[in-house]
Parts: C-alpha cells; structure tokens; sequence
C-alpha cells in the first residue's frame, strides 16, 4: 500500500513492488494474478484501515456541525501528516490511475460512493434531531462535502499547508454547517 501511495500507480514498478514486498514476481503473480489485483487489494486494505476511522469521526457524537468540523479536521491530519503518504490514496493514487480502465474508475466511482453514503447517513441523522434542514438533499450535500474532502487531500499531496487546508475545512463547515467567522 505505501509503495502505491508513494509513487502511484504507474511510478510503482513490479521490480519495486516485488523488492518491498520482499518476494519474487512468480510469487506476487501466484497470489494476486497481476499488478491491477494487488493495487485493488491495498486499496481495499486502505479503506479498511485509513478510510473507515477517518468517517468513523462524522459520529463523534456532537451536534452535526462539531462532527463535521471534526472530520474535516481528520481530513487535515490525513492528508499533512505524513510526509511519505501525503493526501489519500483513492483521490490521489486511485484516481490518478482510474483514467480509461473500468476496472479502476468502477472501483473508485464504488470508494466515492462509500465516502457519500457515510456522510449523508450522518446529515440524516442530523435531520432527524432538529441539527440540519429537514428539506436539504443529504445525497447533494454529502457530495458536495466528499467533493470538498478530495480537494482537500489532493491539495495536501501538492504540498499544501495544513494550516492553509484547515482554513479550507473551517470554510467548508461554515457554508454547510451554519455561520462560522472565516
């Protein structure tokens, strides 16, 4: 997964992945068939890992607008917080990669609307306790959250600042959540 995160899809040769992986290229070919299935497979493990606690934040337990101002600030972390896997390996890697083949922009349209579907759950919920506009569109607003949350960690990856992507976040949670001073 780091590798892939790294270099990317394409910057990631068979001889890297083979050296970091520590085996020869008939093994990672017996266990994962070819480069496409192993690179599915760290992303799989990566929305397992990284992607799931980063929405597991939506639920702090705040009202929407606290959680939500958390997120984006888990959102932060993510994509500053380590120098060797900037931003996020779906909006990064995957979606870099994506470009002509099905297999890849299915997988990433399948991550985007995992993304989506966890954060319209929580404006659901907000609704439904009096903390969001019974009339909003959650599926819209979750996109437009998501779509803001993939600029954000793409933005870290260019080597945006974190304090620069925390402005951004703050933004985000004013015009979606309420009136914040920005």
């Amino acid at each position: 997964m780091g590798l892939f995160w790294r270099m990317g899809y394409d910057g990631a040769s068979m001889d890297a992945l083979t050296s970091a992986m520590g085996i020869s290229r008939s093994s990672l070919y017996q266990s994962f068939g070819d480069k496409e299935t192993l690179f599915l497979r760290a992303v799989e493990h990566y929305a397992r890992t990284r992607l799931a606690p980063l929405l597991d934040v939506l639920n702090g337990g705040g009202d929407f607008k606290t959680d939500l101002a958390a997120f984006m600030e888990a959102v932060v972390c993510h994509a500053t917080a380590d120098p060797d896997r900037l931003g996020c390996l779906v909006a990064s890697v995957l979606s870099d990669a994506a470009g002509s083949d099905p297999r890849l922009r299915s997988e990433l349209g399948n991550r985007f609307a995992t993304v989506e579907s966890r954060i319209a759950a929580r404006i659901e919920r907000a609704q439904t306790v009096g903390d969001f506009p019974l009339d909003a569109d959650t599926s819209a607003v979750a996109a437009v959250i998501g779509a803001i949350a993939r600029g954000m960690m793409l933005s870290g990856r260019a080597g945006v600042s974190a304090q620069k992507l925390r402005a951004t976040g703050a933004a985000a949670v004013a015009m979606v959540a309420g009136s914040a001073v920005l």
